[in-house]
């Protein structure tokens, strides 16, 4: 039996990734597994920039509306979850189309990153509860902050549980090579979008403005009203986490939504960082406004000439 077919696009926040994975869907008979890290969970629509009803009804989606807020989402689950609807969509005669962001999460999928193994090896939660009754909660922190920023912004020093297991998802993310697959077991196609900064960045401001006007302030007050917990990993993501501090008066609303897009801009920054680490992505140019009608037909251009399509 060959390797399953999977063919991904992925590239920062806002370079249109969605309608262009809605479009391939149409174009190649597929089924899209969303690659974000924060779409998999209900009632968090605005700040997540998630697809619409209508787009969501479109085309079959999966990892998306599948966990209540207060649940925990990481790259280990990821991996196994997509894993199993590759297989499936496969089966079905379909193409899956994995469309997201999240860099780590798609690395570690095609290139079949042994987390199991990595865990059973070594003794770095240990390690690392050692070193935080003897340095202190701050000091294991700071380590997270040397490794992820925005896992440490997300966390509190005192979760030590949480600190703790998000470092270790760091540092597997960075060394687990060690005991991935010496051959990805898919035969899989990577798609980048690209846009300059100079036109990113003000489309991540416009963006921005865009889901305070759709009503960003009023989703996580509702969420609170839920029952939603504000220490929830859900909740510490960007967009929301701002807006929780406004709740509590650290600034006013206008400095909020500042900072909101400056976290944004700042995402998209370290976005760009982990997919240096895949090489064998196939960039695409966009520019503004983007047009997805041109970027798909190119991706199919790309897959035919790679034969990928057979």
């Amino acid at each position: 039996m060959g390797r399953l077919k999977v063919v991904v696009i992925l590239g920062p926040t806002a370079t249109g990734k969605s309608n262009c994975g809605i479009l391939l869907a149409h174009k190649l008979n597929g089924e899209i597994i969303s690659g974000d890290s924060m779409l998999v969970y209900k009632n968090m629509d605005i700040a997540t920039a998630k697809p619409t009803s209508a787009e969501l009804e479109e085309v079959e989606h999966h990892l998306v509306n599948i966990l209540e807020p207060n649940e925990n989402f990481n790259v280990v689950d990821f991996k196994a979850r997509a894993a199993i609807l590759i297989n499936e969509i496969n089966a079905r005669g379909k193409v899956p189309i994995i469309v997201g962001g999240t860099g780590l999460y798609i690395k570690a999928l095609l290139e079949d990153y042994d987390f199991a193994q990595t865990q059973a090896s070594s003794n770095l939660r240990t390690d690392l509860e050692n070193y935080a009754i003897k340095e202190g909660n701050k000091a294991l922190h700071k380590k997270l902050e040397g490794l992820d920023k925005e896992a440490a912004i997300r966390l509190h020093y005192n979760d030590r549980r949480r600190v703790i297991r998000a470092i270790e998802v760091a540092m597997e993310g960075e060394e687990v090579s060690q005991s991935h697959a010496k051959e990805t077991p898919y035969d899989a196609y990577v798609f980048g979008l690209h846009m300059p900064r100079e036109l990113l960045y003000p489309r991540i401001n416009k963006r921005v403005d865009n889901m305070v006007e759709a009503g960003l302030f009023e989703e996580t007050g509702h969420l609170l009203k839920m029952g939603v917990g504000e220490d929830a990993q859900a909740m510490k993501s960007i967009g929301y986490r701002q807006v929780l501090e406004y709740f509590h008066g650290e600034y006013d609303k206008d400095t909020c939504v500042d900072k909101i897009k400056q976290a944004t801009r700042n995402f998209a920054k370290r976005q760009f960082t982990w997919y240096k680490k895949m090489p064998y992505i196939h960039w695409i140019e966009v520019g503004e406004p983007p047009m997805p009608e041109i970027y798909v037909a190119e991706m199919i251009r790309v897959l035919e000439q790679k034969r990928k399509l057979r």
